[in-house]
């Protein structure tokens, strides 16, 4: 846009400067019969004025200060609906991560407006546009939404610098699936790196519709491709179909190339279908992909993989695996990952230590964790699977001992978690923490003193729970530190996520408040009683 407006600023100049050349041959006596050619050149000029107005008035605006436009409650609808794809960023002004993107969001717009075709970007101060930030269910800032022409397409999760966000936003323009027209086209389909998601259509259908909407929200995590061509049709014995292809190098003996959706045109039951059974009976688990490995039991195996520097080997282990997960499809999911890149994982259940140059096997089922004993092979791992999924393990849980002397505040362990806090007849207020966390050494003090001043109360237990050395139990959630619960007396199974204030006095304010029982030492509003004289 701004480029559109800096080639008319270009022209009104050169008209300009011709204006003034024949000014100064006039003067001179040179060019006296140009003088129709001046007037033309001043109508020119006026017209050049008025065009450029017009262009101003049609084209959406952009903030003075630069490449991104500025939408409104009252024209976010109108405006947004030209774009095949447009990148909104809804924030508010005093927000510090607001003002750390805002000038790579201004760098990214101006390199994307020089993109072909050129892909734009918007901002909503929400602090102002109130009305259309809720519509769209902002509830933290920066949050940057993708949109195609007006439409809510998806969140935007990728990178927050520009060259990030220009690499990002060139993935999500042009189509989101490719059209196929010959057999040998297809026949590449094999020799890409990753899944590709195949849709075969007759002719337009609604599976072919939801195929394309799907397409355009999940590109950035698969490869669509789509024919009509009646050849390819015929030669695959598909018409109104989606099928996930595998590439070459996961080809196996023991299971299929290729995936056949079974649903209806439902997109949710088609995203489903992309996230749990793209990856074949054994998915390559990766850090990017982990996310696609949340069905249970799930079963991974660490070892070495790697594709690029030992195909072959990876494939050995793969298969081996396979040869266990293809009686269990459905009843049970597996995975290989590289153990180099999930150290956390291996530490979270209790591998870190192993030495072994086979595998290592750990599993996750609805009723805890395990990790495989015994050395890998097949046959020990198709006895542990039907163990996990048969109930006849313990769930392997980490945890440090309990200390031998408790103070005011007390120290749980997940080993004593149910004792001290699901079991205790008394309300708890519980700090996750880890031991390397400044806002948790800052708050240290604070909670200790926050114990002493409690200590007395018989209906309040004031504890803590180093969250990096033991298992967190349901359904408490630790996304960051501290972390803090109020777990009332009669509501175990709904702690209460605390979210007041971090001084000793809002503590016990809130305490006060919420205490099943009313404490000894304070009233309802958390000032202290008054001590009965003694007689």
């Amino acid at each position: 846009m701004l480029g559109i407006n800096h080639l008319y600023l270009k022209l009104e100049l050169v008209l300009l400067a011709l204006i003034f050349f024949f000014d100064v041959l006039q003067d001179l006596g040179i060019a006296r019969h140009l003088a129709n050619f001046h007037m033309a050149m001043l109508k020119l000029f006026n017209c050049a004025l008025i065009f450029n107005s017009c262009i101003l008035l049609v084209l959406p605006i952009a903030n003075a200060d630069g490449d991104v436009m500025k939408f409104t409650d009252a024209d976010f609808k109108e405006r947004s609906k030209p774009y095949d794809v447009l990148l909104v960023k809804f924030y508010a002004p005093w927000c510090g991560h607001c003002k750390k993107l805002a000038p790579e969001f201004e760098k990214a717009a101006t390199k994307l407006l020089q993109n072909d075709p050129p892909i734009h970007l918007a901002e909503v101060d929400c602090t102002e546009e109130k009305k259309i930030c809720d519509e769209f269910s902002v509830s933290g800032f920066p949050t940057l939404k993708i949109f195609r022409k007006g439409e809510l397409a998806q969140d935007y999760d990728g990178p927050r610098v520009a060259e990030g966000i220009v690499k990002y936003m060139r993935g999500q323009a042009g189509p989101s699936a490719t059209e196929i027209n010959t057999l040998k086209e297809f026949e590449k389909i094999f020799e890409a790196d990753d899944v590709t998601i195949c849709g075969f259509f007759e002719g337009d259908s609604k599976l072919k519709d939801s195929f394309l909407k799907v397409a355009d929200t999940e590109r950035d995590r698969f490869k669509f491709v789509w024919t009509s061509n009646k050849q390819i049709l015929e030669s695959n014995g598909y018409n109104d179909d989606i099928v996930a292809y595998q590439p070459k190098k996961f080809h196996n003996k023991f299971e299929p190339n290729g995936f056949k959706y079974d649903g209806n045109y439902d997109t949710d039951k088609i995203k489903e279908f992309l996230l749990h059974e793209t990856n074949g009976l054994v998915g390559i688990r990766t850090s990017e992909n982990r996310y696609q490995f949340d069905q249970l039991p799930m079963f991974v195996v660490y070892s070495k993989i790697d594709y690029e520097l030992d195909p072959k080997g990876s494939s050995y282990w793969r298969n081996r695996v396979l040869m266990v997960a293809k009686d269990y499809r459905r009843k049970a999911y597996f995975a290989i990952s590289n153990k180099d890149d999930f150290s956390f994982d291996l530490d979270e259940f209790g591998l870190a230590n192993r030495k072994s140059t086979k595998p290592l096997v750990a599993a996750r089922s609805n009723k805890g964790k395990f990790f495989m004993k015994e050395e890998f092979s097949v046959e020990n791992l198709r006895k542990f699977v039907e163990d996990v999924v048969n109930n006849r393990l313990e769930p392997y849980m980490k945890s440090e001992e309990p200390p031998e002397e408790q103070g005011d505040v007390k120290v749980v362990v997940a080993k004593t978690f149910q004792e001290m806090v699901t079991d205790a007849e008394k309300d708890v207020l519980i700090e996750f923490y880890a031991p390397w966390c400044g806002h948790c050494k800052a708050l240290a003090p604070k909670y200790d003193e926050l114990g002493q001043k409690l200590s007395g109360e018989p209906g309040v237990v004031i504890a803590k729970m180093d969250a990096t050395a033991n298992d967190v139990p349901p359904p408490f959630q630790v996304q960051g530190f501290p972390t803090l619960y109020w777990v009332p007396k009669n509501r175990k199974d709904k702690p209460e996520p605390y979210s007041g204030g971090r001084e000793v006095d809002d503590f016990i304010k809130y305490i006060a408040k919420h205490a099943t029982e009313e404490l000894k030492g304070y009233k309802r509003d958390g000032k202290p009683k008054k001590k009965e004289k003694e007689l």
